[in-house]
């Protein structure tokens, strides 16, 4: 996939005027094609089979066959790069994170609900997921597609030496990278954890239970004032800031402005860490578009930080690593499966 080359979409919604909707925004913009769309799950297979677009846009509540259904069955049969179109209520939330683990690349919140005549509040956002979803390895997008066995690391003995401050960000493909790591996680590791992941409001609490059920340490959405403890994991939520308080035992949210164009960021928490950590830390880039977490691994490094950043190799969309790489200041750079034992050794 080139820049030069025009992206081909294919629009999946059971409202016409959705259908419509979206289609226009995608044929007013330069680059991209609207090639056909679909008002169900079925059609839709079948309108890939045909088209074989680059990009599919997908509703996921649809007659017949919905979204999740129809997901699942083109990343089996037929692979093709998706971003979801969600609600914001609960039920989206949970559908919209189960759509990312099925292989979805990224999804867009519908302004106001199914029917959104407002759509066009997040055209640029919507254009933004298209076109970096054409260019995204499709393996990579395949359930199960990083799982190995268990690292060595993982076993032995866990320190019970001075608990260490561990940042972890991710953005595009963060969701999965997560679900990846944290299980592996032992129950007493030694390090509190503070976790960013870019999401738009109403996504984070869900994110944080599901990660939760599947995993040996604790994860739960930040609240202003949450203490820091070992084996517990604080999930910054969307639409706050979170940082390390200065007396470095607790962490504070705040709404402001955004760094570039996201909060919660993953820069404000690192630079945090670096400041006010009284104990050694360690900072994970995972995958993600952009470089929010490049200035915050340069200060934790400059302050004896231990930096690991995903490699290229299982990286969804290898921006925030690669510009954490050309800090200088990254330590390890790791394929997905092997980053848990380096957490483990690193929090020793």
């Amino acid at each position: 996939m080139t820049d030069l080359r025009t992206i081909t979409v294919l629009v999946v919604d059971d409202s016409a005027l959705m259908r419509n909707m979206v289609g226009d925004i995608v044929k007013a913009t330069p680059g991209l094609k609207l090639v056909g769309s679909a008002k169900n799950g079925l059609e839709a297979i079948e309108q890939v089979r045909q088209l074989s677009p680059d990009v599919v846009t997908m509703d996921i509540e649809m007659p017949k066959m919905d979204g999740l259904q129809a997901l699942a069955r083109l990343m089996t049969d037929s692979p093709v790069a998706t971003v979801m179109l969600s609600a914001h209520a609960k039920e989206g939330a949970e559908s919209t994170l189960l759509a990312l683990e099925l292989g979805a690349v990224d999804f867009v919140t519908k302004p106001s609900g199914s029917i959104s005549l407002d759509i066009d509040k997040v055209r640029e956002e919507l254009v933004e997921k298209i076109r970096m979803a054409a260019g995204v390895d499709l393996a990579k997008l395949r359930p199960g597609s990083n799982q190995r066995p268990p690292q060595a690391a993982l076993e032995g003995k866990i320190s019970t030496g001075i608990m260490r401050t561990l940042a972890i960000g991710s953005s595009t493909g963060g969701t999965r990278a997560l679900a990846e790591i944290l299980p592996k996680l032992p129950r007493e590791i030694n390090a509190a954890l503070l976790l960013v992941q870019h999401m738009p409001v109403g996504f984070t609490k869900s994110l944080a239970e599901r990660l939760d059920n599947r995993s040996k340490i604790r994860i739960r959405e930040a609240q202003e004032g949450d203490v820091l403890e070992r084996g517990l994991a604080l999930l910054a939520p969307a639409g706050y800031h979170m940082e390390l308080s200065p007396s470095g035992d607790r962490i504070t949210l705040n709404q402001d402005p955004p760094r570039f164009g996201v909060r919660p960021s993953v820069d404000v928490m690192m630079e945090s860490v670096a400041l006010y950590s009284p104990a050694e830390t360690v900072g994970v880039i995972l995958t993600g578009m952009g470089h929010d977490g490049a200035n915050g691994v340069a200060g934790m490094k400059k302050r004896g930080g231990h930096i690991i950043a995903e490699d290229r190799s299982t990286c969804v969309v290898y921006g925030m690593p690669k510009a954490a790489v050309e800090t200088g200041a990254v330590d390890e750079v790791l394929p997905l499966d092997q980053i848990p034992g380096a957490i483990v050794r690193a929090c020793r």
